[in-house]
Protein backbone atom coordinates (compact mmCIF):
# COMPACT_ATOMS: atom_id res chain seq x y z
CA UNK A 1 0.00 0.00 0.00
CA UNK A 2 1.53 3.50 -1.07
CA UNK A 3 1.46 5.63 1.70
CA UNK A 4 2.59 9.39 2.24
CA UNK A 5 2.34 10.89 6.13
CA UNK A 6 3.09 13.93 6.86
CA UNK A 7 4.11 15.29 10.08
CA UNK A 8 5.98 18.39 11.85
CA UNK A 9 2.99 20.94 11.60
CA UNK A 10 1.83 22.62 15.03
CA UNK A 11 1.18 26.37 16.45
CA UNK A 12 3.85 28.76 16.24
CA UNK A 13 3.75 32.81 16.45
CA UNK A 14 4.58 35.07 13.61
CA UNK A 15 8.54 34.95 12.32
CA UNK A 16 9.35 31.38 13.91
CA UNK A 17 10.10 28.05 11.87
CA UNK A 18 8.72 24.59 11.22
CA UNK A 19 10.00 21.83 9.16
CA UNK A 20 6.98 19.24 8.00
CA UNK A 21 8.46 15.72 7.08
CA UNK A 22 6.86 13.52 4.60
CA UNK A 23 7.21 9.70 4.74
CA UNK A 24 6.61 7.55 2.03
CA UNK A 25 6.36 4.14 1.34
CA UNK A 26 4.98 1.38 -0.62
CA UNK A 27 7.08 1.58 -3.20
CA UNK A 28 10.00 3.17 -5.00
CA UNK A 29 9.65 6.71 -5.49
CA UNK A 30 12.79 7.17 -8.28
CA UNK A 31 12.00 9.23 -10.35
CA UNK A 32 8.58 11.21 -8.90
CA UNK A 33 8.18 14.99 -7.89
CA UNK A 34 7.75 15.38 -4.45
CA UNK A 35 5.50 18.56 -3.43
CA UNK A 36 4.26 20.23 -0.66
CA UNK A 37 0.66 21.98 -1.11
CA UNK A 38 -1.41 23.96 1.19
CA UNK A 39 -5.08 25.13 1.74
CA UNK A 40 -6.49 27.74 4.01
CA UNK A 41 -10.00 27.81 4.48
CA UNK A 42 -12.16 29.08 1.58
CA UNK A 43 -8.91 29.02 -0.71
CA UNK A 44 -7.71 26.76 -3.40
CA UNK A 45 -4.69 24.10 -2.52
CA UNK A 46 -1.87 25.88 -3.91
CA UNK A 47 1.52 24.95 -4.53
CA UNK A 48 4.46 25.71 -1.93
CA UNK A 49 7.61 23.89 -2.95
CA UNK A 50 8.37 20.62 -5.29
CA UNK A 51 11.13 18.95 -6.10
CA UNK A 52 12.37 16.30 -8.89
CA UNK A 53 14.39 13.43 -8.05
CA UNK A 54 17.22 14.34 -10.50
CA UNK A 55 19.37 17.06 -9.41
CA UNK A 56 18.53 20.54 -7.97
CA UNK A 57 15.13 20.92 -10.11
CA UNK A 58 13.11 23.09 -7.73
CA UNK A 59 9.93 25.26 -7.45
CA UNK A 60 8.71 27.53 -5.15
CA UNK A 61 5.68 29.74 -5.09
CA UNK A 62 6.57 33.47 -4.69
CA UNK A 63 5.36 33.83 -2.00
CA UNK A 64 7.52 31.55 0.23
CA UNK A 65 10.87 32.29 -1.58
CA UNK A 66 13.63 32.90 0.72
CA UNK A 67 11.58 31.22 3.24
CA UNK A 68 10.42 27.80 2.82
CA UNK A 69 12.78 25.04 1.90
CA UNK A 70 12.40 21.45 -0.03
CA UNK A 71 14.78 18.53 0.03
CA UNK A 72 14.29 15.05 -0.06
CA UNK A 73 16.63 11.90 0.98
CA UNK A 74 16.04 9.85 -1.56
CA UNK A 75 17.53 6.92 0.33
CA UNK A 76 15.01 6.87 2.82
CA UNK A 77 12.07 7.80 0.94
CA UNK A 78 11.66 11.04 2.67
CA UNK A 79 10.90 14.90 2.00
CA UNK A 80 10.73 17.74 4.26
CA UNK A 81 10.18 21.47 4.14
CA UNK A 82 11.81 23.85 6.14
CA UNK A 83 9.30 26.96 6.83
CA UNK A 84 11.39 30.04 8.25
CA UNK A 85 9.83 33.65 9.11
CA UNK A 86 6.40 32.73 9.44
CA UNK A 87 3.43 34.93 8.87
CA UNK A 88 -0.22 34.22 9.29
CA UNK A 89 -0.68 34.24 5.50
CA UNK A 90 0.91 30.62 6.05
CA UNK A 91 -1.81 29.23 8.03
CA UNK A 92 -3.27 26.66 6.06
CA UNK A 93 -3.51 22.71 6.24
CA UNK A 94 0.26 21.30 4.26
CA UNK A 95 -0.14 18.15 2.49
CA UNK A 96 2.71 16.01 0.87
CA UNK A 97 2.10 14.65 -2.66
CA UNK A 98 4.10 12.30 -5.51
CA UNK A 99 3.71 12.91 -9.04
CA UNK A 100 6.02 10.57 -11.53
CA UNK A 101 7.42 13.63 -13.90
CA UNK A 102 7.16 16.51 -13.40
CA UNK A 103 4.24 18.69 -13.02
CA UNK A 104 2.92 22.17 -10.37
CA UNK A 105 -0.48 21.34 -11.24
CA UNK A 106 -2.03 20.13 -8.33
CA UNK A 107 -4.14 18.27 -10.50
CA UNK A 108 -1.54 15.91 -11.68
CA UNK A 109 -0.43 14.95 -8.48
CA UNK A 110 -2.10 11.34 -7.87
CA UNK A 111 -0.70 10.53 -4.44
CA UNK A 112 -1.66 12.31 -1.50
CA UNK A 113 -0.74 12.32 2.46
CA UNK A 114 -3.54 13.16 4.62
CA UNK A 115 -2.17 16.72 5.63
CA UNK A 116 -1.08 18.40 9.13
CA UNK A 117 -2.00 21.52 10.33
CA UNK A 118 -0.08 24.73 10.54
CA UNK A 119 -1.19 27.80 12.08
CA UNK A 120 0.84 30.72 12.61
CA UNK A 121 -0.59 33.39 15.41
CA UNK A 122 0.10 37.32 14.54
Amino acid sequence: QVQLVESGGGLVQTGGSLKLSCAASGRTFSGYTMGWFRQAPGKEREIVAAAHWIGQIRYYLDSVKGRFTISRDNAKNMVYLQMNSLKPEDTAVYYCAALSGWSVDASDYNLWGQGTQVTVSS
